[in-house]
């Protein structure tokens, strides 16, 4: 319940302080909620599994997102960041639907 407070104060004050991203660490956002939705939709999964734990929850959040980051970072550096960006999206795409299609099957037992 308390993480539930927590992304609705989170969003109440986002939308009403509406914060203004640095043009340097704009590559970077969608790369990092793409990451970091992984990790969300991977504890509900592992909730549903009966597995879960906040401490790997944490280190898988925080992991992901600094990985996609230093990826697309790198890929920035060597000039194929567009390149690597579409990459970690795929990936991280896969992962999350392949999480939703289980916790699906977790709720409507199909």
């Amino acid at each position: 319940m308390i993480a539930v407070l927590g992304l609705v104060l989170g969003v109440v004050v986002g939308v009403l302080t509406r914060p203004v991203v640095p043009t340097e660490v704009e590559p970077y956002l969608p790369i990092a909620v793409v990451a970091a939705l992984d990790a969300v939709f991977g504890a509900l999964r592992a909730r549903l599994d009966g597995k879960f734990s906040d401490k790997v929850f944490v280190v898988s959040f925080l992991s992901n997102v600094v990985v996609a980051a230093l990826i697309v970072f790198l890929g920035d550096k060597l000039g194929v960041g567009a390149q690597l960006s579409t990459g970690v999206v795929v990936v991280f795409g896969i992962r999350i639907f392949s999480n939703a299609a289980s916790i699906r099957r977790h709720i409507f037992h199909a």
